[in-house]
Parts: C-alpha cells; sequence; structure tokens
C-alpha cells in the first residue's frame, strides 16, 4: 500500500513543484501559468519567463498550489487560489456559468492537476482536490470552483485532463453550475455561508 501526503508550496518544495510538473504531460512547458496570464502573454511567453512567474508566486506567497508526494516522492500538484489572482479565469467562458461576483477573493478556483505518468491511476486527483478543498477553507474561501471535462461527453487525451475529470469533483461534494461548453463544466462547493 503507498502513502499519500500532500502540502502546500513553499519555497522549500521548489524543487519538487518542478518534479511533479515534468513527469508528463504540459506540466514542465506550462509551468502552471496558463491559468495566470491572459492569451497575449501566454503566448509570447517562454518556458525560463513562466517557470519564473511560478517560483515568484511560490515566493511571495500564499502558496498558490499543493504537491502530493508518493511514499516521499514528489508526485503531483494542483493549482488552488483566489479566483481573481488567476487572471484567464475572469475572462474564460467555462467562468461565465458561475453566480459568484467575478472579482470576489473568497470565490477560489482550482485550475490545474498535473500527476506524473509513473503515479497515474493511484487516486492522486482526488487526494489532490481534498487537500486543495482543505487548503481553500483554512485560507477563507467561501466557495471553491472548478471547470473540470465532462468525460461522458467527450474522450479526452491525457493533456486535455489537467483541469480534472467532472466525475471526480461531483463524488467530492461539488455541484454542477452549468455546461458552458459539450465538454467542460462549472461546478462548486460551498465552504461557508
Amino acid at each position: 500500500m503507498v502513502e499519500i501526503t500532500t502540502r502546500p508550496a513553499t519555497m522549500r518544495e521548489w524543487e519538487d513543484v518542478q518534479a511533479a510538473l515534468s513527469g508528463g504531460g504540459d506540466g514542465r512547458s506550462c509551468q502552471c501559468a496558463w491559468p495566470v496570464l491572459p492569451n497575449a502573454e501566454w503566448s509570447t511567453s517562454t518556458i525560463p519567463q513562466r517557470r519564473d512567474l511560478l517560483r515568484n508566486e511560490i515566493r511571495l506567497g500564499p502558496p498558490p498550489g499543493i504537491v502530493a508526494y508518493v511514499d516521499g516522492s514528489p508526485a503531483g500538484w494542483v493549482r488552488v487560489g483566489p479566483r481573481p489572482a488567476q487572471r484567464r479565469m475572469t475572462r474564460s467562458k467555462v467562468v461565465a456559468a458561475s453566480p459568484e461576483p467575478l472579482e470576489d477573493p473568497t470565490v477560489w478556483a482550482i485550475t490545474c492537476f498535473s500527476v506524473r505518468k509513473e503515479y497515474r491511476r493511484l487516486g492522486l486527483t482526488a487526494r489532490l482536490l481534498d487537500a486543495a478543498v482543505v487548503y481553500a477553507r483554512e485560507n477563507g474561501a467561501r466557495v471553491v470552483e472548478a471547470y473540470p471535462i465532462d468525460t461522458t461527453a467527450s474522450k479526452p487525451s491525457a493533456n486535455a485532463l489537467f483541469v480534472g475529470a467532472l466525475s471526480t469533483f461531483l463524488s467530492a461534494g461539488f455541484t454542477m453550475r452549468g455546461h458552458p461548453t459539450p465538454s467542460r463544466a462549472t461546478v462548486s462547493l460551498a465552504l461557508r455561508r
């Protein structure tokens, strides 16, 4: 039986974040910058610039994500934080299905998962999701949202699942808020009233 643990990503975990992002998929090149950069900035940024952006986010805090470990080895990552800080999300049509005000800092968003290939199918996405919800609650979030793929509507590639699968969120108690595109849903979980 494997032991899965999670920790918010501080500078102490910087190398672990990089290990989690570099084990397959687009994490190494994205550096989890996609949710925070508008299209024009994303298109012109380089991988080193994205890495520096993530490093600065972690250095300045609060941690913008959580690292998962399998038997002590970095295995996965999830980005979670106030939705207004994730600038792309406030311009996205998947967010348009949200009943929450766009600039409300008590609305947090879970926008990106990255799991190393050798640790897939161990339930890491669900564990990262649980840790993200706890982290959001502990840091004052009123609501946490996500914008996952509905795998019943299409068969996505492994890379496309960086936003998570709808079924994972529904199993964790999230409520469907809308289906703004054929393959994407908007879900939320109230953490406090």
